[in-house]
């Protein structure tokens, strides 16, 4: 029998097992050995998250207490979440796990000449699902500064399973609980002065042969959070030409404070508002990273980028994640006359921030 790793960097040449690193982790890890531009990390793999439960004897009351959920008793999820992320806040890390995770954080550090803040993912083994949009169901937090404030928030990560609004979600779309683990991404920290998403068709109407970008200033969660109003810009794939174009207000950013060692939000001057936030170049630059990572996967993607204030220009768009575009994609296309046109609904994707100074 193979004991699983606790520790997998997202360079490792061995395949992106899903069960073993989670949705994100398991993009970051093919992206990455697809040759893409990925901040350096590595996987806490969901060997670790199983090697906690067991060790911290909280599989049978876990189960336990979900099984017993009414969906519609919003007051008892709420308990029963908080009892269960308690025990993953609280409990005892084994000996062995905690020394991986060390070792881990050090040969990341070793990469450079000095110490890097670093960004703490959630990556659940349900995310990225087909016909499922998981994105904000679990937490990420930014700018983190030494081991152990990473492994507190390994704890968090861990913990943001069982949120209510987690537990909710996977009652009522009829996902089980068996087998759900979580894997969490320790990566590098973009420095980024401009950052949003990218999604490899139009999203008003699902076609495929253009791509949508958001963008604003900073770090891209004011973005994928829907707390700025962000540029939008819409190409032709082939002829990577701008279609159209809304300037947004862009009216606050996310951006490291160094001496406090976290991020910190600043409103954005009115001028800077009134002007797209990419240049021409970095336009075409971020769409064809994004047809690169749809390509590879063979499917549309929404990806999460940026552009790093520290790398030269024309190796600074960082891809942070890429997974299946879940809203056009998961629709099922009712029957009808020929003549009939396809139509398709908007929605928008949106996950929420979790600030942790």
């Amino acid at each position: 029998m193979t004991t699983k790793p606790y520790i997998q960097f997202f360079d490792a040449d061995t395949e992106s097992e899903h069960s073993l690193l989670g949705g994100k982790c398991a993009s970051l890890q093919t992206m990455t050995r697809a040759g893409m531009p990925v901040p350096p990390g590595f996987t806490v793999t969901t060997a670790a998250f199983d090697a906690f439960v067991e060790h911290a004897g909280l599989a049978t009351e876990r189960t336990r207490l979900l099984a017993s959920l009414d969906p519609d008793d919003v007051g008892a999820v709420d308990r029963v979440s908080a009892q269960i992320r308690r025990c993953f806040l609280e409990c005892e890390v084994p000996d062995a796990l905690r020394a991986a995770i060390h070792t881990a954080y050090d040969t990341l550090q070793q990469q450079f000449t000095t110490p890097v803040a670093v960004a703490v993912r959630s990556s659940a083994t349900a995310e990225d699902l087909p016909g499922a949009s998981f994105a904000g169901q679990q937490d990420t937090y930014l700018w983190i500064d030494g081991i152990h404030a990473v492994t507190d928030h390994i704890r968090q990560c861990w913990a943001s399973l069982y949120t209510s609004r987690a537990i909710l979600y996977r009652l009522k779309n009829g996902i089980s609980d068996d087998g759900l683990s979580m894997a969490v991404a320790i990566q590098k920290m973009v420095n980024a002065r401009s950052a949003g998403v990218a999604i490899t068709m139009n999203p008003t109407n699902g076609d495929r042969s253009k791509v949508t970008i958001d963008a604003s200033y900073g770090v891209g969660e004011m973005v994928v959070s829907g707390l700025v109003t962000p540029d939008n810009i819409l190409l032709d794939k082939v002829m990577m030409t701008v279609v159209s174009q809304t300037i947004g207000d862009k009216h606050a950013q996310l951006v490291p404070d160094f001496a406090a060692k976290r991020l910190v939000e600043v409103e954005i001057a009115e001028d800077r508002r009134r002007v797209r936030c990419l240049s021409d170049a970095e336009i075409v630059a971020v769409a064809q990273l994004s047809k690169r990572a749809e390509k590879h996967y063979g499917c549309p993607q929404d990806v999460e980028w940026a552009i790093d204030n520290d790398l030269p220009d024309g190796s600074n768009v960082l891809l942070l994640q890429s997974r299946p575009e879940t809203v056009h994609s998961a629709k099922k296309v009712q029957a009808a006359p020929p003549t009939t046109p396809r139509l398709f609904d908007l929605s928008r994707l949106t996950s929420t921030l979790k600030e942790i100074p």
